[in-house]
């Protein structure tokens, strides 16, 4: 499902089990979440197993995914990558850093947000955009907002190692012609950092009952 919003160039690999391969861990991952509850234990170590596949995508051999501030994926060195988990889907993007700058996905259930959470993670201008009854009933658009959101950190954070607030994006969707049920989106910054842009395109997808989205920033090529 992923790899409908990704270029050629990025490796991925999702999967809708819950559980991952019998020792799919390294020991130095399963340190990480040694006092977890299994269904985190169980995700943590599925996701990886993606991750590991497209390692192999990209020719390279399988390694640990540890983590840095944040839960931030500590990729092989000269790749970089994103991760992402919700209840009953998991999904991992892997690219060479030559290629690609930054890439950021993000899963969730096609379901509406508690509504405490939809005011906290939105702006009165995504509320407005989003109440005028010009987007289709078959996504929950606050949802999707949500995600939008945390593909765009995904993509930001290890560039900037910079907190990224809900109220510093604001988010468009546009819908492909034709389709109500994927397109792209665009998010404008209100903060600024050296070097990256305030201006983020990325896409978006419903399938199988999950709302999915991907922010991928080429690599920067020489003059």
């Amino acid at each position: 499902m992923i790899e409908r919003l990704l270029p050629a160039n990025v490796a991925c690999a999702d999967t809708h089990e819950v559980d991952a391969p019998p020792g799919s861990l390294y020991p130095e991952e399963a340190r990480l979440v040694a006092t977890s509850v299994d269904k985190r234990r169980h995700e943590f170590a599925a996701v990886r197993a993606c991750a590991r596949r497209a390692m192999g995508d990209l020719g390279l051999p399988p390694a640990p995914v540890l983590r840095g501030h944040r839960g931030m994926p500590l990729w092989p060195e000269g790749t970089v990558g994103s991760m992402t988990h919700c209840d009953g889907y998991r999904a991992a993007a892997l690219a060479w850093s030559s290629e690609i700058r930054a890439v950021g996905i993000d899963a969730e259930p096609n379901e509406p947000l508690p509504p405490d959470v939809w005011e906290m993670i939105s702006l009165p201008s995504e509320r407005a955009r989003l109440s005028t009854g010009a987007y289709g009933r078959a996504v929950h658009w606050d949802r999707l907002l949500f995600s939008a959101k945390e593909s765009v950190f995904k993509a930001w954070y290890p560039l900037t190692r910079t907190e990224l607030d809900f109220d510093e994006a604001d988010v468009s969707f546009h819908a492909r012609p034709g389709s109500a049920i994927e397109g792209t989106f665009t998010a404008e910054l209100s903060l600024t950092a050296p070097g990256m842009p305030t201006s983020y395109e990325g896409r978006w997808l419903i399938a199988d009952g999950f709302a999915v989205t991907a922010v991928v920033l080429p690599a920067k090529r020489a003059a």
